[in-house]
């Protein structure tokens, strides 16, 4: 075994790790919220606020870094899916950090104030309408780590497009309104 294998095979389970990880958390989300079960939803938010820095970070960190690596020693930064894959990297980075953790905050402060009301609720639903695009961001990337495209992979490429339009029109739809029941 060499090493190039051995940090493949890093890169490859920091990021299993971190987008599978953060996909369960979402479809929980989602179900809970189309069930109308508010606890539920709440639940899969606040999982995913407190494993954000703990644990969707770090493996999102160790996948750039195990990633870099291996262009560095092995790959180069030429290829136009290295370019694709570090683009998709920074966009889902930006989400996390400008959208999903300071809205979670916000709504964890909110909740904490005032209990689960629909000012609070309504921050829930952002975070899961960003969800669906930056899903889409990595679903994207995973298709061009594995398919590793060139500017002559016109179907791939549309491909690709079409599912980051697809999760922009999810994101950008309207979504279940999670209405605190009467207690």
């Amino acid at each position: 075994m060499d090493w190039y294998s051995i940090v493949k095979l890093l890169h490859i389970v920091s990021a299993t790790l971190w987008v599978g990880g953060g996909f369960t958390l979402m479809v929980l989300a989602t179900l809970a919220d189309r069930a109308g079960n508010i606890q539920g939803t709440l639940q899969a938010m606040r999982a995913t606020g407190e494993l954000g820095n703990r644990f969707f970070a770090p493996m999102s960190m160790l996948t750039l870094a195990f990633g870099l690596t291996m262009c560095g020693f092995w790959v180069g930064f030429s290829e136009l899916w290295i370019l694709i894959g570090l683009a998709g990297y920074a966009a889902t980075f930006c989400i996390g950090m400008f959208v999903f953790k300071p809205t979670a905050d916000r709504m964890a402060a909110m909740i904490a104030r005032d209990g689960v009301t629909p000012a609070a609720l309504a921050h829930g639903q952002r975070i899961l309408r960003a969800a669906r695009f930056d899903y889409a961001v990595m679903l994207v990337i995973i298709a061009d780590m594995v398919l590793k495209p060139t500017l002559h992979d016109f179907a791939v490429l549309a491909g690709m497009v079409l599912i980051l339009a697809g999760g922009g029109a999810l994101a950008l739809g309207r979504s279940r309104r999670m209405v605190p029941s009467a207690a």
